[in-house]
């Protein structure tokens, strides 16, 4: 029944939806650091990241092409895609544990942690005094926020889906004031690093903000797909999937601790990105069905070509003034999640 299930919600079979969300995401990396003040075409973009990578393709290469794409662009665009797998994951697994589609990674916290721990550098001054103090600062709030969420939802050694949830909204409003509190002093500038932190921007890209960030999206994300049977058992309840021989406080742990550090990272480098763990799971629930083994690894693909694309368009369509990523994927994800509001209502008379 539940095969069955899986087969009538999916209308893309799985091995074309993952090859074609990986073409997708190949072509938009490709216009991230080809689009700019200054185009480079595809055969020369490719051309000269070979040639970085220690292969001679013959093809000619203007010096200031190369240090245009290798210095500037392909370490934007490389991080863009980290940040928007790793939210996308973070998206399609919290959904999954609360059996809640209205559920993202800001719902246990790591999104108002990383948000104080931002802050904090920017009022303190931490920015200028500490190498990288803004990202790690984010990333260490973003999950101590989140342990601190798991730690004081559990009771007698369980955590019940009701009282994470409970005691995520709880500790973000506590983390809000406090930044409250923290803006209240800050002057004129950091008021304005402040806002456009809070917007997301991978403005600050660096090769050495993407290494620091690659190993904690890499470890979330892999721990989050190696979950996805467990995870297929519980969105039918915990107690069937635990008569069913999963261990669901096990699985829960892992899941939220993989979240908080994909998360964390994802906006320690790049800040707040709105709607992106929100909408891309459910995009490819509509492409593919709810089964996790596709849903976690398409809403990687997905999410990370949404926003290398929302990228594309924050620093061009204004140009030369940049806007901030957040504010493009809001206005792209919040009217797609009201007309899929109105699809499932109209449909199913509600979310259930």
């Amino acid at each position: 029944m539940a095969a069955h299930a899986v087969a009538a919600g999916r209308l893309v079979r799985p091995a074309a939806l993952l090859a074609g969300l990986t073409a997708l995401l190949a072509g938009s990396l490709l216009l991230g650091v080809g689009v700019g003040a200054v185009t480079i075409a595809p055969g020369e973009a490719i051309a000269i990241i070979l040639h970085h990578l220690g292969a001679d393709t013959g093809v000619r290469v203007d010096p200031q092409d190369d240090a245009i794409l290798w210095i500037i662009r392909l370490p934007r665009v490389v991080l863009g895609a980290l940040v928007g797998g790793a939210l996308g994951v973070a998206g399609a697994a919290l959904q999954g544990i609360f059996r809640n589609p209205l559920a993202d990674p800001g719902l246990i916290g790591v999104a108002s942690g990383a948000s104080l721990g931002a802050v904090t550098a920017i009022v303190l001054g931490l920015t200028a005094a500490v190498p990288a103090g803004l990202q790690l600062s984010a990333f260490v709030g973003g999950v101590a926020a989140s342990l601190v969420v798991y730690a004081l939802a559990r009771y007698e050694g369980r955590t019940e889906t009701v009282t994470l949830i409970l005691t995520g909204v709880a500790v973000t409003a506590i983390v809000g004031a406090a930044i409250g509190l923290l803006l209240a002093r800050a002057d004129d500038a950091e008021l304005r690093d402040v806002v456009f932190w809070s917007m997301g921007s991978l403005g600050s890209a660096t090769w050495p903000l993407v290494g620091a960030t690659v190993p904690c999206v890499a470890i979330g994300v892999a721990a989050a797909c190696a979950r996805a049977r467990e995870l297929d058992l519980m969105t039918l309840g915990e107690r069937e999937a635990e008569h069913l021989g999963v261990n669901t406080e096990r699985t829960r742990l892992v899941l939220v601790l993989a979240v908080a550090l994909a998360t964390g990272a994802a906006v320690a480098a790049a800040g707040v990105v709105a709607f992106v763990g929100l909408v891309v799971p459910h995009l490819v629930r509509l492409a593919a069905g709810p089964a996790h083994a596709i849903v976690l690894p398409g809403s990687a693909l997905a999410g990370a070509t949404l926003v290398v694309l929302a990228d594309v368009v924050a620093r061009t369509v204004a140009a030369p003034v940049e806007l901030p990523l957040g504010v493009i994927t809001s206005l792209a994800g919040g009217p797609f999640f009201l007309w899929l509001l109105w699809r499932t209502r109209r449909a199913h008379g509600g979310w259930g």
